[in-house]
């Protein structure tokens, strides 16, 4: 049986508030909750006018208070802000309230525009440089594995909880999958993101794992789904994508398109271009056709977990999406 998984950036569709994205996202997280999906995770992203999440950690607790089994986690938290130990005190808290049901998935990317993340770093954000060393301390927080010379070795960690949350790295490239695979790590690749050679990132992960925090290699691949009842649905569903991939690729920021705005909108050549070279990172269809496209990439990455971001021009279409995947892949509920 495939593993299901839920991402959710909390977007903000034109005509719609953030508050309305935020509730749309307790709703969702409901709803996957009774639909048998494994886990579910928020990102962070900050500046963003279309997506409203910069605490994942925060939402987090909502949903755990709203839900009853699914697996609660964040993907992720962009490590390169924060200091290991106060990501180690907030996450164990959260495994506190909610007991083997967090997980806390770690990210270099800033999220953000460059001057944004120098505002959410008081100036200082370092680009991920020490982005290494902080996850090796957030293991050893967790493990109580920080060598002597260590600044933290010998401090109280709070929560002192018997349970852990399980340690992700989460990454686009071959950086992150080594990276996990040096530390024993579970991995996510972000599919959604780059299209093209994650499958070969994780075969150099299953290679290279040493084991570690987990006995042998866990890899999640996550991908851009909308699964929709029609052909048509599916189809103008997927030209609200277009526009916004077209925005993106030209640095506009502004909520999330609608359906309407979507098929209204005519591009000329360049715009085609963009949306033409964006294609492969989507995943767009009725259950059937979908279904099949997920599975070969779970093939081909050899993926113990398919996690799944939808990010349509309706709250509605979003909801029935992950309910046509429940359906189509058999979850237990």
């Amino acid at each position: 049986m495939t593993l299901l998984s839920v991402l959710d950036q909390t977007p903000v569709i034109d005509g719609h508030s953030v508050a309305d994205a935020v509730a749309a996202t307790v709703e969702l997280a409901q709803l996957a909750d009774d639909l048998g999906y494994t886990r579910y995770w928020c990102a962070e992203h900050h500046g963003l006018r279309g997506v409203s999440n910069p605490c994942p950690e925060v939402m987090l607790a909502r949903l755990g208070s709203v839900t009853k089994r699914i697996r609660l986690g964040s993907g992720g938290v962009m490590l390169p802000y924060y200091s290991p130990f106060k990501l180690a005190e907030q996450f164990l808290m959260l495994e506190a309230l909610f007991p083997s049901r967090i997980d806390l998935g770690v990210g270099r990317a800033p999220g953000g525009d460059m001057r944004t993340a120098q505002a959410v770093a008081a100036g200082t954000y370092n680009r991920g440089d020490i982005f290494p060393q902080q996850v090796a301390d957030l293991v050893g927080l967790m493990n109580g594995t920080l060598p002597p010379e260590h600044v933290a070795y010998g401090v109280l960690l709070q929560p002192a909880v018997e349970t852990r949350p399980q340690l992700w790295v989460l990454g686009s490239s071959d950086f992150g999958g080594m990276l996990a695979a040096q530390l024993g790590l579970r991995f996510s690749f972000a599919h959604f993101i780059n299209a093209h050679f994650g499958h070969q990132v994780a075969q150099v992960y299953r290679e290279r794992f040493t084991a570690g925090n987990e006995a042998k290699p866990y890899l999640a691949a996550a991908v851009f789904v909308i699964c929709a009842d029609t052909e048509q649905e599916a189809a103008d569903l997927e030209k609200a994508v277009d526009l916004r991939r077209v925005q993106m690729a030209y640095g506009l920021n502004a909520p999330i398109p609608s359906i309407e705005q979507g098929v209204a909108q005519e591009y000329g050549e360049r715009e085609q271009l963009v949306i033409s070279r964006e294609k492969p990172r989507s995943i767009i269809g009725t259950p059937e056709s979908v279904t099949a496209r997920m599975l070969a990439i779970q093939e081909q990455f050899q993926a113990d977990e398919l996690i799944v971001l939808t990010v349509a021009g309706s709250y509605r279409a979003r909801l029935r999406s992950y309910e046509l995947l429940a359906e189509a892949f058999q979850l237990a509920r």
